[in-house]
C-alpha cells in the first residue's frame, strides 16, 4: 500500500515500496521570519530515508533536520549540498542531480529536474534544484512551469504540486494555483495533491486569504484545464491511502 501524508509546506511522508521516506522537513513554529499557522505534526518516527529538493532554508532546514536524522536514515541531497549536512546525524549522505537514481531502503527514486533557484543565499554557488519520483508519485519540490515538465507524462500517477509559498505573494520560480494547474495538465497524473500553502506566514503581518484559498483556485483550474485529474486536498497531517 502507498500512502501520503502531509505535515505542511513542502514536508511530506511517504510510505511506498516498503520504505518510510520525507521530503523537506520544516517542522518548526518559527522559522527565520516566518511563523506556521498550521498545527505541528508529530515526528515521523522508523524514517529510511530524507529527501532534499533545494537547499533553500525552507526547505532544507537544519534544525528540522537534526530532529529526524539517525543512523539508520539516508539523506539524499542535491550534488553538491554535502557540506551542508555535516554533523546533522545521518548514517548515509547521498548526492543526486536530474536523471540519476538511488535506491533507499528497497524503494527507487529518481531526481527529475525542477526550475528554482539553487543557491543557500544571494551570490552563493548554484546547485540543482531537483524533484522526486517514487512508485509513480512525483513531488515536484519548488518549480516554475518548462514544456521539459512533458517527459514526465506517463510515469507519474500522483503528483504533490507547490500552489503558493509563505507570503502574500510569489517571487520568481514559484507556481500559483493556475500555474500548478497547468503544470497538472502537462503531467497528467490521475491525482493531484496540492502543497507548499496554508503553513507559513511572516510575522507581523495579518493572515490574510492566501493561507486557505490557493488550493481552492488550484482545483478550479485543473477542473478547467486538466479535468481526468483528481484534486485530493489535505490539510497539514491528513494522509492519503493510493
Amino acid at each position: 500500500m502507498r500512502r501520503i501524508s502531509w505535515l505542511g509546506h513542502a514536508t511530506v511522508l511517504l510510505e511506498a515500496e516498503g520504505a518510510r521516506l520525507l521530503t523537506d522537513p520544516l517542522l518548526r513554529g518559527r522559522v527565520a521570519h516566518l511563523r506556521r499557522h498550521a498545527p505541528l505534526p508529530p515526528l515521523p518516527d522508523e524514517l529510511d530515508g530524507v529527501l532534499i529538493s533545494h537547499v533553500h532554508r525552507d526547505h532544507l532546514d537544519k534544525p528540522s533536520l537534526r530532529r529526524v536524522a539517525g543512523p539508520a536514515v539516508t539523506l539524499v541531497v542535491p550534488a553538491g549540498a554535502t557540506p551542508l549536512a555535516a554533523g546533522l546525524g545521518f548514517g548515509t549522505v547521498r548526492e543526486v542531480d536530474a536523471g540519476h537514481d538511488v535506491t533507499v531502503s528497497g524503494a527507487h527514486v529518481r531526481a527529475v529536474p525542477a526550475w528554482h533557484d539553487g543557491r543557500r543565499r544571494p551570490g552563493a554557488r548554484q546547485l540543482p534544484t531537483l524533484g522526486f519520483v517514487v512508485d509513480g508519485i512525483w513531488f515536484a519540490g519548488d518549480t516554475e512551469l518548462a514544456d521539459e515538465l512533458a517527459d514526465l507524462r506517463g510515469a507519474v500517477e500522483v503528483a504533490l504540486v507547490p500552489v503558493w509559498g509563505w507570503g502574500p505573494s510569489l517571487g520568481p520560480g514559484h507556481l500559483d494555483p493556475e500555474g500548478a494547474a497547468r503544470a497538472v495538465a502537462i503531467v497528467a497524473p490521475r491525482v493531484a495533491v496540492p502543497i507548499h500553502w496554508g503553513t507559513y506566514y511572516p510575522y507581523g503581518r495579518r493572515p490574510d486569504t492566501r493561507l486557505v484559498e490557493p488550493p481552492q483556485r488550484f482545483a478550479a483550474h485543473v477542473a478547467e484545464l486538466a479535468p481526468a485529474t483528481r484534486v485530493v486536498t489535505l490539510s497539514p497531517g491528513e494522509s492519503l491511502s493510493l
